[in-house]
């Protein structure tokens, strides 16, 4: 079997999970299929690194004696916000010799920096979207994928999403029988599809100054399946429709209907994922008038059909 070299770069204030979690998923491909990775981590000098919540970490070597691997991991962390000249010029450097770069979490803020997102697709965290479609006007930034893929360039959301672009790796690599066996071993899922949304409804919009408006976002969460139309939604907040969806619209950042439709597919999406319910069923508990309103709605927004949707996200047993 070829051995697939995976190289993480390490540097002060990463993040550790943003390490550890891919290690993990590479490590138990390893243990699964013997020889299938090699997996090495490298700092500047070969020094260790202190990770953003006090851990050290030990590399293996410096990235200077490094070579070119298959593989190369750029993990995130309060690290990325400052970072080392000398690291932007190696990557900038060096990591074209790599086979493909993967980055999780804002890993992908230095490889913007170090010019290799240019044109590109990406994605990072949520919450750093915004900073670096604007900060690297060049880059091609997608806020709601857990990951994105662009030929030799793989980037991921935040933390526990780097476990989902290494499950996806292996699967490429190795097939998905493999993957699966090491989904297993850790508990997860196999897989997320890397076009499911980031964040959820509530973390993805502000939140309403105005109590009433707060207490119509809680409530909406809360009901899913009730009358969520601008006319009983204003009822509720005690203003009048045309106030009530301008209002909304100002402080939360979205219509009163979008913000619905997206609290209903996040209400969908976990009870798809987390009982044994019907798809009838869901589709009811949910608000959808028909399952295939359900359909749709999961096509448009996740590429997937809510059957498929759940096929992916059956634990292994």
């Amino acid at each position: 079997m070829e051995q697939r070299d995976v190289l993480v770069v390490l540097f002060d204030r990463l993040q550790s999970l943003d390490v550890t979690g891919p290690v993990e998923v590479f490590s138990g491909a390893s243990a699964a299929a013997p020889g299938a990775y090699r997996i090495r981590t490298a700092s500047l000098d070969g020094a260790p690194v202190r990770t953003s919540s006090g851990l050290t970490l030990t590399p293996d070597l410096a990235l200077a004696d490094a070579g070119a691997p298959d593989t190369l991991l750029i993990p995130g962390g309060e690290g990325t916000r400052t970072p080392d000249p000398r690291l932007i010029d190696w990557l900038r450097t060096h990591a074209h010799r790599a086979r493909r770069k993967v980055s999780v979490c804002s890993g992908a803020l230095l490889l913007a920096e170090a010019g290799l997102l240019d044109g590109r697709r990406v994605t990072t965290h949520w919450t750093l979207c915004a900073a670096l479609a604007e900060r690297f006007p060049a880059v091609r930034v997608e806020p709601e994928p857990i990951y994105v893929r662009d030929g030799d360039l793989v980037t991921s959301a935040g933390v526990t999403a780097g476990i989902d672009l290494a499950l996806a790796l292996v699967e490429e690599d190795l097939g998905r029988d493999l993957a699966l066996t090491v989904a297993r071993h850790l508990v997860v899922f196999l897989r997320r599809p890397g076009n499911q949304t980031q964040f959820s409804a509530q973390l993805a919009v502000q939140t309403a100054e105005r109590r009433p408006l707060r207490d119509v976002q809680q409530w909406i969460t809360e009901h899913p399946a009730a009358d969520l139309s601008v006319d009983a939604l204003a009822d509720r907040a005690g203003l009048s429709p045309r106030h009530f969806a301008r209002a909304f619209r100002d402080e939360v950042g979205m219509t009163p209907g979008r913000y619905a439709g997206r609290v209903r597919l996040e209400a969908a999406r976990r009870r798809l994922e987390d009982t044994a319910d019907g798809i009838e069923e869901v589709a009811r508990h949910c608000g959808y008038g028909t399952p295939e309103a359900m359909r749709r709605a999961f096509v448009r927004v996740l590429g997937a059909a809510p059957a498929e949707y759940r096929r992916r996200f059956q634990p292994a047993r």
